[in-house]
């Protein structure tokens, strides 16, 4: 009689073990999108349309009723929103409440509002800081003379940079790359504007303005409006902004603009002199220019 074997079970195999991986990011790219499209429901506000009912603003932003209602419930619960009568939302206490903090901490607002101040004083025109922001440049701040012309630069209101003495004084101290990707994507407006029908010519006006270390247009936004305008920098000389006056046209000869443009020079330099001893929040020149 033949004994039978007996088999062995023979051990499971075991997959190596694998170290545990970290977990993957799911990016800044879909939650900064989210963020940029919640915020641009404040984009809707406008003075020709101040209040919407939430379901108007779900079909102007060409999103599903879920995430609309989302965004409208977010605003509101910071108060970037407010509910009114009848279902409409306006734009609510909390933005009031930034423009202030802004006003109070905006090193380059403060800098600016002794010479603004002195300056308005001198030329008896309206005053305008404006700061340079990617491709466009902001008024943020104003003193207005007491017979300004009307529709000026106002706080709040961005020009494009080609227009406008405010905006087109900036452009000559850009760096040599920057003026390239401009000039490559805004050739048409550039020339439109009046400086310069190609690359040459652009460059040659733009040293023209910062030999002149000021800049004179009149009627660029508002007819019969004369504009002047001189550049800021930061400690490191770099472009921040500008600063300039505005008045109506007829109030000026040509020896009154050449004594505004020195008195618009003299109000740079002093702006330029406090940002130069301020600690924080002006270093930085603005970056993205095209």
């Amino acid at each position: 009689m033949t004994r039978k074997r007996r088999r062995v079970a023979k051990p499971a195999k075991t997959s190596p073990r694998r170290r545990p991986q970290p977990a993957r990011p799911t990016g800044d790219r879909g939650g900064s999108n989210s963020l940029a499209r919640l915020l641009g429901v404040l984009d809707l506000f406008t003075p020709a349309a101040p209040a919407w009912p939430t379901e108007s603003l779900i079909r102007s932003l060409g999103m599903s009723r879920s995430t609309g209602y989302r965004y409208v419930k977010a605003l509101t619960d910071v108060r970037l929103l407010t509910p009114v009568s009848n279902g409409h939302y306006v734009l609510g206490p909390r933005v009031i409440e930034l423009d202030r903090q802004i006003r109070q901490c905006d090193p380059l607002y403060n800098a600016a509002a002794p010479a603004m101040k002195w300056l308005l004083t001198e030329s008896q025109c309206s005053v305008v800081l404006c700061a340079l922001f990617s491709d466009s440049v902001l008024c943020v701040r104003e003193e207005l003379a007491p017979e300004s012309p009307a529709n000026l630069f106002t706080r709040g209101q961005t020009r494009p940079l080609f227009r406008g003495a405010a905006s087109k004084v900036i452009l000559p101290y850009l760096r040599p790359h920057q003026l390239r990707i401009l000039y490559a994507k805004h050739a048409k407006e550039i020339a439109t504007s009046g400086l310069g029908s190609d690359w040459t010519s652009f460059r040659a006006n733009l040293a023209k303005i910062r030999r002149a270390g000021a800049i004179v247009t009149v009627g660029e936004f508002n007819p019969g409006v004369l504009g002047i305008a001189a550049p800021i920098f930061n400690r490191s000389g770099q472009i921040l902004g500008s600063i300039g006056i505005a008045g109506s046209e007829s109030h000026f000869n040509r020896s009154e603009v050449a004594r505004a443009t020195e008195l618009v020079k003299e109000a740079a330099k002093k702006v330029n002199e406090r940002i130069a001893v301020s600690n924080v929040g002006t270093d930085l020149a603005a970056r993205a220019i095209g």
